[in-house]
């Protein structure tokens, strides 16, 4: 399967691009594409500026609609995946784990268009898997100017993964992500 490191984010809340945070010697997005280079045949990060990430020596895509945050960096994830489907991690999830990452990916499609994770007792876009099927609905939502990801489960068939899915496996951890200062702090970092 092929996986897409989602970098295009403007972190708003943060004030600043929370790839480029550091935990322990090493930034989040660095931390994934360390994890996703042993995780995936094929991967690469979705960006809106490519000369952030050039020195990662991945492959970067830009995103192909412009400002249309998550659900435009799935859609760009969805049409440069060289298979069926593609597995989706946001740059600023600091414990994003390799089994967890790897029992969500390897989940056949069957008759779904997307597998995503229910953790929590909410839907986890961003350790998903996403399939062809979604080009169409989530370009639908863009044009209409709907960017919430979680209102595209509503117009595709979702495949939920609930936690007895991942049974001894650190899901809970590796879906969370940083969206503010707290976030760091909760994590141990003093930033």
């Amino acid at each position: 399967m092929t996986g897409a490191i989602l970098a295009g984010g403007l972190s708003r809340r943060m004030g600043f691009n929370k790839a480029f945070i550091k935990i322990d010697g090493s930034t989040i997005v660095e931390r994934s594409v360390k994890l996703f280079r042993e995780g995936f045949d094929d991967f690469f990060i979705v960006a809106n500026d490519i000369l952030l990430y050039e020195h990662l020596e991945a492959m970067v895509v830009s995103d192909i609609i412009k400002g249309a945050g998550s659900l435009g960096g799935i859609y760009t994830a969805v049409f440069h995946s060289k298979e069926e489907s593609v597995f989706v991690a946001a740059c600023d999830m600091p414990s994003l784990d390799l089994k967890s990452v790897k029992r969500t990916a390897e989940v056949p499609l069957g008759g779904y268009d997307a597998i995503v994770p229910f953790i929590g007792g909410r839907y986890h876009p961003m350790h998903a898997v996403y399939s062809r099927k979604c080009l169409k609905p989530v370009k639908a939502m863009i044009e209409e100017g709907n960017l919430r990801v979680n209102d595209l489960f509503e117009r595709i068939r979702v495949k939920r993964l609930t936690e007895g899915h991942f049974k001894d496996l650190p899901i809970e951890s590796s879906v969370e992500n940083i969206n503010t200062r707290d976030d760091l702090r909760r994590i141990g970092h003093n930033g």
